[in-house]
């Protein structure tokens, strides 16, 4: 599915980018779907912590890698937040067996999940990261980061995405 409009923000510390998190969590319902690009060291996490404050879900998130998925219950009674590390996932089965693919109650964030997101919601907002330290012996926490945010379909048109065009630093 094409992406849509497009947001590019650069972000300057790891606090912008939970804050940019917290910023988007915020305006987050349930059966909303994001999928997260971005080297290791990018931010993905940070964000993801942000996008769970803004949520006001439990609990410390951190990466699933090592677990696949972990699901985050609302502090408030709003949406739980599911993330989901993708990249060791093999099929859609396996959205089935973790019981991803009833997520109607949830804020679904997917790290690397592209080719699964279509099996959520046909809507979706697409986050890459990039570090402009690349390639670099800069510490991958130091430097910028260029945040780019892409919408597909009628939840992510443009005057969505460009409230968040503020929220840079």
């Amino acid at each position: 599915m094409p992406l849509g409009s497009a947001v590019k923000l650069t972000i300057a510390t790891p606090e912008d980018m939970h804050a940019l998190g917290v910023r988007i969590g915020s305006h987050l319902v349930a059966g909303d779907v994001l999928v997260l690009n971005g080297p290791l060291g990018a931010g993905k996490t940070k964000l993801v912590q942000g996008i769970g404050e803004g949520l006001s879900v439990e609990g410390q998130i951190t990466s699933p890698t090592f677990v696949v998925a972990r699901v985050h219950r609302s502090a408030i009674g709003g949406p739980e937040l599911v993330h989901v590390d993708a990249y060791r996932l093999s099929g859609l089965d396996d959205l089935e067996t973790l019981g991803i693919d009833d997520h109607n109650n949830a804020v679904v964030v997917m790290e690397w999940g592209a080719p699964f997101a279509d099996a959520l919601n046909s809507d979706q907002l697409h986050i890459d990261i990039e570090r402009s330290d690349e390639g670099t012996d800069i510490a991958p926490e130091s430097g910028l980061r260029v945040v780019t945010m892409r919408g597909i379909g009628a939840r992510w048109n443009s005057p969505v995405l460009s409230q968040f065009e503020t929220s840079a630093s």
